[in-house]
């Protein structure tokens, strides 16, 4: 349709048949047939027939379901306007990919980018349009549970992998097989709720906020993304979903974002007095919503019960519903929905794409990518063939270590990692505790696991006798899947206490013990460092899990995954970030010194840093040279270092580069990411790895909230991680 008719369409709706087009509906409200349910239309203070008026569903799966509602909403909508599904995909449909935070690990936007293509292949089929994803919250404090669903701490890397998770699930038009909006969340600073608490409030500087939090949004919407999701949070007392300055003065007044912009689950009537108390109910929530400029609402019904009075009260313009009713119709149009309401559901495809060999391919790749080996004394991994190997924990039987946000489409039984391993080797197996014990009986009540103590002593037993009768042991340890994500936020950092039991006395009568650890965050994994030899961290990998597992350990493949978000050594150093600025009290020669800004009664450096990680071979670095001292205004130098490879195997090595700013009108970080390439070598192979620097990267909010660089020295440093000291200095003139 043009945009005319599409203008003409919203001339002949009411204002209510508008309000209806900006309220989106929970799965609930439809029942398995596909009708209207009587119970959830009367909630929302509706009738059953006017739900076919609404815009959208989210969360409702199966290609012939939403086939059938798609063709009964087109019927009964009486302007003919097609509807929305929209989803939690946050990463993959059918076939699950690892976690977000998993996937920034890989530091590979074009893997990201194919996967979540795939995804958007996968998506497609079953009938979805819009999924709430890429969430390019920047976090640091794992803490908070849905530090899972972002790539991690560090700016730079989420706005590379925001564009990329955007350009695969958009494609190059909307309007081709295969493709779905993306909706970029949570806007703004929802990583940055206080304490790690979910839901919770957030008070940061403009400065901070511009400088950290709000570059991987905009990324996303210079990437084209086509839909924006507000926060649950405040902002300085402010609720990000009525916050006008965010949404009208930034969002589009600044970026120039013309698609939509959506609600969080309920976080439109959260304003009101059950919620943030900034407004008094329903009708000063929609007031307040529409005039910051949110388009649809997610799952509650303000619009629907107060726009039409607040039209009709002079308090809103009618002007500003039409404007979001346009930007709505806009993205149906271009997703082909008025030509095709239906497009491209096809149930025989969403089923063979939930075990696509070339899909599921690509999922394996993209454990290796993000897997992250952080020890291997005596280099313990990669096993032996002639080596006895005991596969001992509750993850070796588990069918299923998927992420939080995971149940899209076709849900799939994983392979387990008995079955990756088994008949493959000198294997044997022992399940050793159940995922969770009494210790986590509150928590396990809150996440619906079921608590099983009546064989803890007999499991445990079982496993230190096939421990001591193995070469080597590996640890299949971890938190439980629903552990991270919404709504788990923890106050410690640890496994569950009976699988730290079980490492503990397997570790008694077997010292040659690796752990591979599941978690959905990073974890204070001091005592499992302590207990083992080894330890790679997984995350919650999914359906190519145990497969790729399976690969890393016997080394047909290694894991050349690089932490995307600092380990703690203990949780009261959370937020624990490596781009942290400078302080006064930083350097004395004496670094026992009591007058610094440190702890005095633990160590203030974190476990593991941001960009840690080993593979299977070694790497050396040549210093780094610059083709120029001096960096004109407008020009460009480059850096550069040598790599070789040093081991005795074909191996990968993320090369990242960092840039630190030696003097600024106000304190900056001792160094930023601003680069990274991986290369893979070969034996004995070097490289010439090198890298552009331009006036852009030096950019920073400074003491005027001007977004300038200014002239004078800058350190570059190239290598490992974001530790490294080999370095180069330049000036900017």
């Amino acid at each position: 349709m043009e945009k005319k008719e599409l203008i003409e369409l919203i001339g002949k709706m009411s204002i209510r048949d508008k309000a209806l087009e900006l309220s989106q509906v929970s799965p609930a409200f439809y029942g398995e047939d596909g009708s209207t349910e009587t119970g959830p239309a009367s909630e929302l203070g509706i009738t059953p027939q006017e739900g076919y008026q609404t815009n959208s569903v989210l969360n409702y799966f199966g290609a012939d379901r939403v086939k059938k509602i798609k063709q009964e909403h087109i019927e009964k909508n009486k302007h003919h306007i097609p509807m929305f599904l929209m989803a939690d995909i946050i990463h993959g449909y059918g076939i699950i990919l690892p976690i977000p935070l998993a996937m920034g690990c890989s530091f590979d936007p074009e893997l990201i980018k194919k996967v979540y293509h795939n995804t958007a292949v996968a998506a497609s089929a079953g009938g979805v349009d819009v999924t709430f994803t890429p969430m390019v919250d920047l976090v640091r404090d794992a803490r908070w549970g849905r530090v899972y669903e972002s790539t991690g701490e560090d700016k730079y890397l989420n706005s590379v992998m925001c564009e990329a998770m955007v350009k695969g699930l958009q494609g190059d038009s909307l309007s081709d097989k295969g493709t779905i909006a993306a909706c970029v969340k949570h806007f703004a600073a929802y990583g940055a709720v206080e304490a790690g608490r979910e839901y919770s409030f957030v008070d940061i500087s403009e400065r901070n906020l511009r400088e950290y939090y709000l570059p991987s949004y905009k990324a996303g919407v210079d990437a084209g993304v086509e839909m924006i999701m507000t926060s649950f949070n405040s902002i300085s007392g402010v609720p990000s979903t009525g916050n006008k300055w965010l949404m009208r003065d930034i969002l589009r007044g600044e970026w120039g974002f013309k698609g939509v912009t959506i609600s969080d689950w309920g976080s439109a009537i959260s304003q009101g007095p059950s919620g943030h108390g900034t407004t008094e109910g329903l009708r000063g929530s929609a007031k307040v919503c529409m005039t910051a400029g949110l388009d649809i609402e997610m799952a509650t019904n303000g619009y629907i019960s107060s726009l039409e009075d607040l039209v009709n009260s002079g308090e809103i313009d009618e002007k500003l519903i039409d404007e979001s009713v346009l930007r709505v119709l806009t993205l149906k149009n271009k997703l082909g929905l008025f030509e095709n309401p239906t497009r491209y559901i096809d149930a025989e495809a969403e089923k063979r794409y939930a075990r696509y060999p070339e899909f599921m391919e690509d999922a394996r790749k993209m454990v290796c990518a993000s897997s992250v080996l952080l020890k291997n004394d005596e280099n313990f991994l990669p096993l032996n063939k002639e080596d006895k190997v005991a596969l001992i924990g509750p993850y070796v039987d588990c069918e299923r270590f998927n992420g939080f946000w995971s149940k899209a489409g076709t849900e799939n039984k994983n392979i387990t990692v008995r079955e990756a391993f088994e008949g493959k080797g000198n294997y044997t197996f022992a399940k050793g505790s159940h995922r969770m014990g009494a210790e986590e009986s509150q928590e396990a009540l809150i996440i619906g696991y079921e608590i099983n103590e009546t064989d803890r002593s007999v499991l445990l037993a079982e496993a230190v006798e096939t421990a001591k009768n193995a070469d080597k042991v590996v640890l299949f340890i971890g938190e439980h899947f629903d552990q991270s994500g919404e709504a788990h936020s923890h106050l410690e950092l640890k496994i569950p206490e009976t699988q730290m039991e079980l490492l503990r006395k397997v570790s008694e009568v077997n010292k040659n013990v690796a752990v591979v650890l599941f978690s959905g965050r990073p974890l204070d994994v001091r005592e499992i460092c302590a207990n083992s030899k080894a330890l790679l961290e997984v995350w919650m990998p999914g359906a190519a899990g145990a497969t790729a597992i399976y690969d890393m350990l016997t080394g047909k493949e290694e894991p050349s995954g690089r932490l995307s978000m600092t380990f703690p050594a203990r949780v009261g150093q959370c937020p624990i970030y490596y781009n942290r600025p400078r302080t006064c009290h930083r350097y004395f020669s004496d670094q026992k010194h009591r007058w610094m800004t440190r702890y005095t009664d633990f160590e203030s450096e974190p476990m593991f840093t941001f960009g840690d990680g080993m593979g299977y071979t070694t790497f050396e670095y040549s210093g780094v040279s610059l083709d120029k001292a001096e960096l004109n205004r407008g020009g460009k130098i480059t850096a550069s270092v040598t790599l070789k490879n040093t081991g005795t195997r074909e191996g990968s090595e993320t090369v990242q580069m960092y840039i630190f700013d030696k003097v600024a009108s106000v304190a900056r970080p001792l160094r930023e990411l601003k680069g990274f390439k991986k290369v893979a070598l070969k034996v004995g192979e070097e490289r010439n790895v090198s890298f552009d620097i331009d006036e852009e990267m030096l950019k920073y909010w400074n003491i005027d909230m001007k977004f300038e660089a200014d002239l004078g020295e800058f350190t570059v440093y190239i290598g490992h991680n974001s530790d490294t000291t080999n370095s180069a200095d330049f000036k900017l003139v």
